[in-house]
């Protein structure tokens, strides 16, 4: 049988090493740029993780201003402003200094710097006529992978809707991987962003318009999860695991931006927009349960991430394999403290019309491996809040240790 036809296009420089971030300057010089806005949150600033960016800057005369007025589930009137505040000080380049939502934020005020109309304006795909003002990335958390993805994900606060921009134009020009950014990352962030590259990797492997190329740096990414997530989650200071952490989250993002994601995607997004639940930790709440919907539309390809994670499955059938995937998912979850239920997050029921009706207007539904309906969504949301997980994975995982 011949492959499908497809596309790849990933035009991001990526630079990895430990103690890179303080040769930014030097690096964003190269792009021709004068004066360069930095988008960050209180946090990142708060911490001193901008300290060594700003001296690389400042050694190579480059000006720059910072923008640190980023949130969770970046809403709309932040990019609003955000753009003000870069077109007021000048600056022809945006650096972004942060986790996903600092990201989404830089790429979004990039965008509008130079393009017509609001942010909301250009919800779906291939809606950016002007191509954005250069857009440079460097995560301090391992999990979104923004930084080679071709997407942003704004809130619009008026609706409690999160909606997905895509673009070509979107593929930060640099992204610069430097795990001593992360170190001083919390046991809980760690964990939540871990799991988010984790989803990212599995949505992509498994997803319909996964191609060769994407599917093999999603396997690579679940790999090296599997591996190191657990080790910068209870060490914290393994420079090792934390390095290996950012390459795979950025591995999951390359993967996922030619594939999109899946039904853990098109749901968790509706949470962030709703309860403003931080999009880590939907992701990884929600993943076991979506799993098992899927799992008799993609078993061998679960067999895959169960071996990738580290599962013995010597001796079993196909479907027993696949069923070790989510086994290992939920364990992974239990270790690391994160709730094995949505219900503990703060999602309400009483607002279940609009969360199905919200994920299903998700492209990400469609990409899905198993064809899902608005039922379908329902069914999947009321099992996470209950923490019912069909069959016996959730009581098989409680007297398992990962």
């Amino acid at each position: 049988m011949s492959l499908m036809p497809f596309t790849y296009f990933m035009p991001t420089r990526v630079e990895s090493g430990n103690g890179i971030a303080e040769k930014t300057g030097a690096m964003v010089k190269e792009l021709g740029v004068s004066r360069v806005l930095i988008v960050t949150d209180k946090g990142v600033r708060s911490a001193n993780l901008l300290t060594g960016i700003e001296e690389s800057l400042l050694a190579v005369n480059l000006d720059y201003e910072i923008y640190d007025e980023v949130e969770p589930n970046p809403s709309a009137e932040t990019i609003r402003k955000g753009t003000e505040f870069l077109k007021q000080y000048k600056c022809d380049a945006v650096l972004a200094v942060g986790g996903g939502s600092s990201i989404d934020t830089a790429k979004a005020i990039a965008v509008m710097a130079v393009n017509p109309g609001d942010i909301l304006d250009y919800e779906g795909v291939g809606k950016i006529k002007i191509p954005p003002l250069p857009i440079i990335a460097i995560p301090t958390t391992a999990g979104t992978g923004s930084e080679t993805t071709n997407s942003t994900v704004i809130t619009n606060k008026e609706t409690s809707f999160k909606l997905g921009v895509l673009s070509s134009h979107l593929f930060s020009r640099l992204a610069i991987l430097d795990p001593a950014l992360t170190l001083q990352l919390p046991q809980q962030i760690t964990a939540a962003t871990g799991m988010d590259a984790l989803t990212h990797a599995i949505e992509s492997y498994t997803s319909k318009a996964a191609n060769p190329v994407s599917q093999g740096y999603a396997m690579q990414a679940i790999k090296m999860i599997g591996e190191h997530l657990p080790r910068a989650y209870f060490r914290g200071t393994d420079i090792e695991s934390r390095e290996k952490m950012l390459v795979a989250s950025m591995l999951a993002g390359v993967a996922f931006s030619q594939s999109r994601l899946g039904n853990v995607h098109a749901i968790s997004h509706t949470f962030g927009g709703v309860f403003n639940i931080p999009h880590g930790i939907a992701n990884a709440a929600l993943l076991p349960f979506v799993m098992n919907y899927n799992l008799r539309a993609c078993a061998e390809q679960y067999k895959d991430v169960a071996i990738a994670l580290g599962a013995d499955v010597s001796g079993l059938s196909e479907m027993q394999a696949a069923e070790k995937a989510i086994e290992t998912v939920v364990q992974m979850n239990q270790s690391m403290k994160i709730p094995l239920n949505i219900k503990d997050l703060g999602v309400s029921l009483q607002v279940l019309p609009k969360l199905v009706e919200d994920s299903m207007r998700s492209g990400n539904v469609f990409v899905n491996p198993r064809l899902t309906k608005s039922g379908d969504i329902q069914s999947i949301i009321e099992k996470a809040y209950h923490g019912n997980l069909e069959d016996s994975y959730y009581e098989r995982s409680k007297t398992s240790v990962f």
